[in-house]
């Protein structure tokens, strides 16, 4: 009988909770940012509650393929950052269980997810995407509810302006009424004047019934002009006067077969028919423009069956000189000539552009549907990504709640969003291929995934910053000092005299050090050729540490606080940039671009490393100092 283990169990109640509440977080924050960037389409027009219910239902589903891959990086980051602070992350590693056997259970269902959200891609997005564009343009196309504000001209009523100056809530009318009505142009405008008015919408809700009491109207019938030019005018006084206006105030639902019919109402096996018709459609138009150019003759192509060549045939045509009989002809003739000729190639050249517009449209097209197609398969990989990245980034930083993981998963979601809509973008314009551009993300994302799944199997400080701190420290060897405490128990005492000779040995390799670098400045050609010799410091480096270590046996603490004084001597690329090989040094300093500025800061590192050998000398002479000083305090303690 098959039987999960406890830890498996375990990983799973911790993980899918998380999961379910932060892909509901990501999903209501990408449908607000859907609702304000289409609030202006909906407001005002008296869309009812269960028209609003399907839209938001419909778009919530389209944005399943952006929350998806953010719930997962945020949820996987939230399980393992919990586990780490909680110290349940150490338990289960001590017990013998890694990382990966850990995370077995979640890949397992992370891949669960990442097959489902491939069909959810391929068969359900499509309907979803045709349905909830289908109502947006049909909500964009309703006109906007009827309520005129009053004191301001009202000009949502197509080709009308409606002023009202006062209007009686209670009974409906409306007061001082200036109409303008351009619905036949504003060259036979009309304007009607009236004292009050009544509105209201015929049943079937597709017109306005105006009714006007005591007014009159002006208008211009410039249609019925006379012979002479004048145009008639028309003054009207009435003391009630109907008006019927059209305004659809309904809903009218836009039919789904003209947006199934686009790229984003297709499934793989559609948009590969599209994408194999247009295909041969562009081939088409292509060789259509291609017959066209040759039997033209503007570029002296002809259209042979074979590719045999026939014998040159005598043509009296072309023997005679162009050139002889344009200089022969009049300055009018050759000036109407010319402009003839530019005449047709410009004609020639606006007709092979038009027929290249068809031919780019289609290119488009098909780009558009290759791009659909590929983002089938590049939600599922961005899901097995993000939950690469986030789980070991949580084992590493061991911070749960909602704090540092929310931060680094916007960080994260934001350089990928911005890294897949540039791809989207060349892809779409056809700068690069739609393969490259629609899976530049995933390409981008992938190697951090691994890198951090290696980090976090071979339980790497990625992100401790006292690392960080020490490597630079050691680079630019900055405010490094020993620290030596006089020991309690001494299993090896040392001899005063040996001590003496072992600073005497490295003081004595010290000034050949000094010797080596110098006094002054090295020049640009020897510092490339030769630089510090690396052998010596190497040799003072360790005889520096040896005695150090031997030193700290002393029982004496002044000698202690004198030895962290030795300042610690480093490896630096800028003291011999070529290690001495003069060839190499040589074409380095000449064709380097970088050879001055590194020149520049290698005379800085040796004027430091200069410093450090005085050091070292000064602290011989104290130490030996201190030495002989006790070595004479103990022949007289000895003689007393």
């Amino acid at each position: 009988m098959f039987r999960i283990k406890r830890l498996y169990l375990f990983i799973l109640k911790t993980f899918l909770p998380l999961f379910f509440m932060t892909f509901a977080i990501c999903l209501f924050i990408v449908l607000m940012q859907f609702l304000w960037r289409h609030i202006k389409d909906l407001v005002g027009k008296g869309i009812e509650i269960e028209l609003l219910a399907e839209l938001f239902f419909y778009a919530a589903l389209s944005m399943v393929p952006l929350a998806l891959p953010l719930a997962i990086l945020l949820a996987s980051l939230m399980t393992f950052g919990n586990l780490g602070e909680r110290l349940e992350l150490l338990s289960i590693k001590a017990s013998g269980v890694s990382l990966i056997k850990m995370m077995r259970p979640l890949i397992i269902t992370i891949v669960i997810i990442s097959v489902a959200a491939f069909f959810f891609q391929n068969d359900v997005l499509p309907k979803t995407q045709v349905k909830m564009y289908s109502l947006l343009y049909s909500m964009k196309q309703k006109s906007p509810e009827l309520e005129i504000p009053e004191g301001v001209f009202y000009d949502q009523i197509k080709g009308y302006n409606l002023y009202v100056k006062q209007k009686d809530r209670e009974t409906g009318i409306l007061r001082d009424i200036i109409i303008y009505d351009i619905s036949d142009g504003f060259e036979n405008a009309m304007i009607i004047l009236a004292d009050s008015g009544r509105l209201k919408f015929t049943d079937d809700k597709k017109y306005l019934f105006l009714t006007l009491y005591g007014g009159e109207s002006f208008e211009n019938l410039k249609d019925q002009r006379g012979a002479t030019g004048s145009v008639p005018y028309r003054r009207e006084v009435f003391s009630f006067k109907d008006i019927l206006i059209p305004f659809d105030a309904g809903f009218n639902r836009m039919d789904e077969s003209s947006m199934a019919d686009q790229h984003i109402g297709k499934n793989i096996t559609k948009l590969k028919s599209s994408i194999d018709s247009m295909t041969l459609k562009v081939d088409s138009i292509g060789m259509d423009i291609g017959n066209d150019l040759k039997r033209s003759g503007y570029y002296n192509l002809t259209n042979r069956p074979s590719l045999s060549i026939a014998p040159p045939q005598h043509n009296p045509i072309r023997d005679f000189d162009i050139d002889e009989v344009y200089a022969s002809a009049p300055i009018q003739q050759r000036e109407n000539w010319l402009n003839r000729a530019l005449t047709r190639a410009r004609n020639v050249k606006q007709e092979y552009e038009f027929k290249s517009y068809n031919a780019d449209a289609q290119k488009g097209m098909i780009r558009r549907h290759e791009i659909e197609m590929h983002k089938k398969f590049t939600l599922s990989f961005a899901c097995l990504i993000f939950f690469f990245i986030g789980a070991p980034l949580g084992a590493i930083i061991r911070k749960g709640g909602l704090g540092t993981p929310i931060v680094i998963s916007v960080f994260l979601f934001i350089f990928y969003y911005i890294i897949d809509n540039s791809g989207y973008k060349m892809a779409r314009d056809g700068v690069w291929p739609v393969w490259e551009g629609i899976w530049l993300s995933s390409a981008v994302l992938l190697p951090l995934g691994i890198f951090f799944t290696y980090k976090a199997m071979n339980d790497s400080s990625l992100f401790n910053k006292d690392a960080y701190m020490n490597f630079f420290k050691k680079v630019f060897k900055r405010h490094l000092t020993r620290k030596l405490e006089l020991k309690e128990i001494v299993m090896d005492d040392i001899s005063d005299s040996e001590m003496l000779q072992r600073v005497a040995e490295l003081d004595k390799t010290c000034k050949a050090m000094q010797e080596s670098c110098g006094k002054g400045i090295q020049n640009f050609i020897s510092y490339w050729r030769k630089g510090v010799d690396m052998a010596l410091l190497d040799r003072l480096r360790n005889e520096t540490e040896g005695f150090v270590e031997y030193a700290t046996n002393t029982r004496s603490k002044l000698v202690i606080l004198k030895l962290m004084d030795y300042p610690i001597l480093r490896k630096s690329f800028f003291y011999s940039p070529c290690r001495g090989n003069s060839k190499i040094g040589t074409v380095a300093a000449l064709i380097l671009p970088l050879s001055i500025p590194i020149y520049l800061v290698g005379l800085f590192e040796q004027k430091d490393l200069k410093r450090e050998l005085g050091v070292i000398r000064k602290t011989n002479t104290e130490i030996t100092f201190l030495v002989e000083k006790e070595m004479k305090e103990k022949e007289n303690n000895e003689t007393i």
